[in-house]
């Protein structure tokens, strides 16, 4: 496997589906003492925004938004 000019690196299909490495995902590298570099994804960890989004995921029509202003729909976003 050949590393361009820019650094980049095709990583098979069959390695990134069983490392779990999804498109537009992220991952972070380790360089160990011996030499060897280790790629792996960055597990993401659910909070601020996403967190928000996540109790609400799905009920944008539930009874307890109707009648809601866009201000108050956001102060509950933001806890």
């Amino acid at each position: 496997m050949r590393i361009t000019s820019k650094g980049q690196v095709t990583i098979p299909q069959e390695i990134r589906e069983k490392a779990g490495l999804l498109p537009h995902g992220e991952v972070e590298f380790e360089l160990r003492d011996n030499g060897e570099v280790v790629i792996r994804p960055v597990r993401a960890v659910a909070g601020g925004v996403r967190e928000a989004f996540s109790r609400v995921r799905g009920s944008a029509n539930a009874a307890q938004f109707k009648g809601m202003s866009t201000d108050e729909f956001m102060n509950f976003l933001r806890g």
